[in-house]
């Protein structure tokens, strides 16, 4: 499935995540992620240990998410 947003493109960023160790943590930093501007859908494993972040380019950064995932207590692989 596509998303169409008005000329602005969408990326998929996946980011490491250190620390999780149940499903209370994932919905931690899935609950940070999705608070966060230009996101649009946000999948967190905790098998994986990573965030997958699907987000609006021109109005998200990755850098945003990174603090936001760090600020909930966790650490960026």
């Amino acid at each position: 499935m596509e998303h169409q947003h008005m000329g602005n493109s969408v990326t998929t960023t996946i980011i490491p995540v250190k620390g999780m160790t149940c499903m209370g943590c994932v919905s931690s930093v899935k609950t940070v992620l999705e608070r966060l501007p230009g996101v649009i859908k946000v999948t967190v494993t905790l098998e994986g240990a990573q965030a997958t972040v699907e987000h609006q380019t021109a109005s998200s950064r990755i850098e945003d998410f990174k603090c936001a995932i760090e600020e909930a207590g966790f650490d960026i692989s």
